[in-house]
């Protein structure tokens, strides 16, 4: 019982901190509030042209500060085992949108490759608070996690 008061403060530690960081650096780089159409690209990284994807991308980070576009630049870098990469974009996506649930599933199956379960369960906690309802990302990292459980048995 005390472990989970344990993660259950652990948890609101996260979420207190990410919540506080994206206000003091809104001031420097707003978000973008217009988001160009990325299905050309989310065609690519459907299509497993990750590399192709990224550079897409990338040349649109010089005019778009969005949190989907740092996911897929994630999710395409932790695609090709670019972890460091990845786990930056991941970052910079949950710095302007906390609750962002793709990028919180994505982060955690990138915890999973890296080996650290228990940050991968850290964020199974944060999209059980952003989606108490349930959510197709809180399942998909739920099963991604116990999968993670049985292979190291």
């Amino acid at each position: 019982m005390r472990s989970g008061y344990r993660r259950l403060a652990s948890v609101l530690a996260i979420v207190g901190t990410m919540m506080i960081a994206p206000v003091a650096g809104a001031v420097d780089t707003p978000p973008s509030t217009d988001l160009p159409d990325l299905s050309a690209i989310r065609a690519k990284i459907y299509a497993d042209r990750y590399q192709d994807a990224i550079v897409d991308l990338e040349a649109l980070t010089t005019s778009v500060k969005h949190a989907d576009l740092y996911n897929l630049l994630g999710f395409a870098n932790r695609k090709l085992k670019r972890y460091d990469e990845a786990a930056k974009w991941y970052k910079e996506a949950l710095y302007y949108a906390p609750d962002h649930r793709p990028a919180l599933e994505y982060q955690g199956e990138l915890f999973i490759a890296l080996g650290d379960r228990d940050a991968a369960q850290a964020n199974l906690d944060l999209l059980a608070l952003f989606c108490p309802q349930g959510c197709i990302e809180k399942d998909t990292l739920a099963k991604a996690i116990a999968a993670a459980g049985e292979h190291q048995h």
